[in-house]
This record gives structure tokens, C-alpha cells and sequence, in this order.
């Protein structure tokens, strides 16, 4: 396949997911240009050959080699675009470091986005899961993302109702999964208040009654630390599984049998479960199968312990689901989109 782009061939993925799973794609671009993109999907020699977009890897198991193209998005820059009365608003290129992008906000004296401090992965990766941390999700600071869309070979920006969010969710898992996102443009607010609705947050030693965006995300990044493993040194994806949301009724019914149950009552009337909370009753906190594990500190997040494959997570969740689901009758539903 004779091509000016300049894929290269057999390349190794592991260094790619942050669940360090050994997997190799067919062919590899590292894309740090626009044009790139346009060019692969113009051009017809890749039309037939899956395709793979990858950013940082963080939300991703790879259950195999990818007999493909894998688009390794590395479009970076980030930068105020504008104000209005109520918000500040800065854009960033989907290729940016995630936490870096967030820490470059709090730098800049910028509130708005310190509570999602730490969260793996890449900007373009935060709008499709809709991430989320201690109160906070993309939604609810989100302003406009610039995609494109290889069917046209046109770009385009979408608002936030197009973008269709809902619990760690969004259009980009559903009808516009093809669609690449290339920039994300958030709205922060002026007039700035701390989000300490998460008690734990709140309660940080150190945490004044009145802190600043820095300190916020200083406690965050505390947090984080202490109850996730990084995964640079232990392999993970961070959540494994969503918090399940049931209807009252059934949450309800539940409480007459585990009166212990951890929930919080939702808008609409449902009520989200703590997945982590229903692993561990289950008694697989630090549990290993195989070469998969549960970290010990934190029941929501799997584990390579080194060496595992992706066949060997997957191995784990399904005995978890198949527990949990037995005991609660509640089915948990994975994060990570699997490859």
C-alpha cells in the first residue's frame, strides 16, 4: 500500500494505553496536523482499513493486535479565545495533556475546571466519556468542540445540545462515534465559587472556608494520589465501571436488604449507586485473577499487575459483573471502550 503519509508499520501499542496491555496496530500516524487526517481519508488507499483514534490511551482495553490504521491524535496548543459577562473562554487542542491543560487554567488565575485536576487522558477524550470528578462534569463548563467528520470530509463546531451529554456519556459514543474531535472550547465562569458539594473535598486538611481555584485543585490532586494508583507505575484506566443508576423503586427494595447501601438521589427521581461500594461487599477489593487485579485501595479501579492481556481484564470484569449481579441484581456497566 504505497501512500505519502507517513504511517509507520507493526508498531506497538503498549506504551500508548495506560493499562500498559502489550498490542500491536497494523499501521500507525501519529497526527499533529489537521491536514493529515484529511489526507488519510481522502486518500483511497486507507478508505477500506479500520480505523483507530487513539489519545491518551486512558479509557481504552486493548483485547488484541489492531489490524488497522490507529490515528494517534497529537494536536496540541491551547489559548484564550474570548470573554462575554459571565465567562472567560479558553480552548485547547484535543492532542493536550488533559491534567496539564487544567493546571495551565488554574495557573492562568482561571477557576472552573480544577475539580477534574488529575483525570488521565487527553482534552479531546474529556466531551465523548463527559469525565467527571467531585461534583463536576465537562457539561456543565462546556462551551463548543470543533470536529471532523471523515463521511464529508468536512469541520465543524458543535455546541453543548448537540453534543447530547448525559452521565458519562455523549453523541461521540452513539451516531457521531466517527466523527474526530480536534479542539474543545470551554466557558469559565467570572464570578468564580469554589465546588465543594463532595464532603470529602471539603474536609481536606488544610482547606480554607473560602479557597482559590489552586487550592481546590491542590486538594484534588492530594485526593487522587492517595486513593489511585498512577499509571505510570501500576497499569489502570482509572473507574472501571459507571456508578449504576436504578429507579427509586428498586433502590428502595435494596435498602430493606442492605440497609448499608450507598446511594445518592438523582434529579429525574433514580438513584446512582457506588459501583466501588458494591465490588467491595462483594469481597474483590485486592483480589487478583490472574495477572488482573482490584486495587486494594480502591475497589472501582482494575489492575495490571504485570504482564496481563487484555483477554485477562476482561476475564476479571465479567466475574465482577457476574457477582455483583447476583447479589444486587444490579448489572455494572464498564467505562473503558474495548479494542
Amino acid at each position: 500500500m504505497s501512500s505519502p503519509i507517513p504511517v509507520l508499520h507493526q508498531f506497538s501499542l503498549q506504551a500508548l494505553n495506560t493499562f500498559g496491555i502489550a498490542a500491536t496496530a497494523r499501521t500507525y500516524l501519529r497526527v499533529t496536523k489537521k491536514e493529515q487526517l484529511l489526507g488519510v481519508y481522502a486518500d483511497g488507499n486507507w478508505a477500506t482499513l479500520p480505523k483507530l483514534v487513539l489519545g491518551g490511551g486512558s479509557n481504552v482495553l486493548l483485547t488484541g493486535d489492531f489490524d488497522g490504521l490507529v490515528l494517534h491524535i497529537g494536536l496540541e496548543g491551547k489559548e484564550l479565545v474570548g470573554a462575554n459577562e459571565q465567562h472567560q473562554f479558553v480552548r485547547a487542542a484535543a492532542g493536550e495533556n488533559w491534567h496539564a491543560f487544567v493546571q495551565w487554567t488554574v495557573d492562568q488565575g482561571l477557576g472552573g475546571l480544577e475539580n477534574l485536576s488529575l483525570i488521565p487522558g487527553t482534552v479531546g477524550a474529556a466531551p465523548i466519556q463527559n469525565i467527571g470528578a467531585y461534583g463536576l462534569e465537562i457539561k456543565d463548563v462546556f462551551h463548543s468542540v470543533t470536529v471532523f467528520d471523515p463521511a464529508t470530509g468536512e469541520t465543524r463546531v458543535m455546541d453543548g445540545a448537540a453534543c447530547r451529554f448525559a452521565y458519562r456519556d455523549s453523541v461521540f459514543k452513539h451516531e457521531g462515534r466517527d466523527l474526530i474531535i480536534l479542539d474543545v472550547t470551554f466557558a469559565l465562569p467570572k464570578l468564580w465559587q469554589p465546588n465543594l458539594r463532595y464532603a470529602e473535598l471539603a474536609a481536606e486538611p488544610g482547606m480554607p472556608a473560602k479557597p482559590t481555584p489552586r487550592q481546590v485543585a491542590d486538594a484534588v490532586i492530594a485526593i487522587r494520589r492517595r486513593k489511585l494508583p498512577d499509571p505510570a507505575v501500576i497499569g489502570n484506566a482509572g473507574s472501571f465501571f459507571k456508578n449504576p443508576l436504578v429507579s427509586g423503586a428498586q433502590c428502595a427494595a435494596l435498602l430493606e436488604r442492605f440497609p448499608n447501601l450507598v446511594h445518592h438521589a438523582q434529579p429525574d427521581g433514580s438513584e446512582k449507586l457506588a459501583a466501588g461500594w458494591l465490588i467491595d461487599q462483594c469481597g474483590w477489593k485486592g483480589k487478583s485473577l490472574g495477572a488482573a487485579g482490584v486495587y486494594p485501595k480502591q475497589a472501582l479501579v482494575l489492575v495490571n499487575n504485570g504482564g496481563a492481556t487484555g483477554a485477562d481484564v476482561v476475564a476479571l470484569a465479567k466475574a465482577i459483573q457476574a457477582d455483583v449481579q447476583a447479589r444486587y441484581g444490579v448489572l455494572l456497566e464498564p467505562e473503558p471502550v474495548f479494542i
